[in-house]
């Protein structure tokens, strides 16, 4: 046990799904992988964020978007009223962190409630406009974030159409 704790708290990420432990830990056999995550859970060193996904921090101190980007364990990337809202080109703050995946979802951690809404794969898969983030979260720029909510909504209204003709679609900011 105290190898795979040692392995454990030496990585530099903080969020890790259960097959990430596995193959942190070299671990074949799936009852041995889940008695492990449940002593280490007992001890306080994991700490159970939803079912399959843990941390080593309080989940109060993880970042809420990085933690969005790894909850439903498949390719996603924060769009949409979140970004607009960043970027000022909506004024209301959204009350949900969205972003666009391959199904669609609402899952509340804490005090974040998390929209993951499906978009077609051809849409999903094109990375114009899409940026990778230091975190290794995938973030779009304002114009695909405006992009993205007029696909699910084509009579949305902006409040700053300026911010989306400024930004453009293959800025880096969002």
């Amino acid at each position: 046990m105290i190898n795979k704790l040692d392995i454990l708290l030496k990585q530099p990420q903080k969020i890790y799904h259960t097959n990430d432990l596995r193959i942190l830990w070299n671990i074949t056999k799936l009852t041995t992988l889940y008695q492990t995550i449940s002593r280490l859970i007992k001890k306080g060193v994991l700490i159970k964020i939803h079912k399959g996904l843990y941390c080593t921090i309080p989940i109060t101190n993880l970042d809420p978007i990085e933690l969005g980007s790894r909850l439903i364990n498949r390719f996603c990337y924060l769009t949409t009223e979140t970004i607009l809202a960043q970027s000022g080109t909506i004024n209301q703050s959204p009350n949900k962190i969205t972003f666009v995946s391959d199904i669609s979802k609402k899952i509340t951690v804490g005090n974040n409630t998390y929209l993951y809404r499906q978009l077609n794969d051809k849409y999903l898969y094109n990375s114009i406009g899409i940026n990778l983030q230091p975190n290794g979260v995938l973030v779009a720029s304002t114009a695909r974030a405006a992009a993205d909510v007029l696909y699910f909504q084509p009579n949305y209204h902006f409040d700053n159409n300026s911010i989306i003709i400024q930004k453009g679609v293959y800025d880096s900011q969002p």
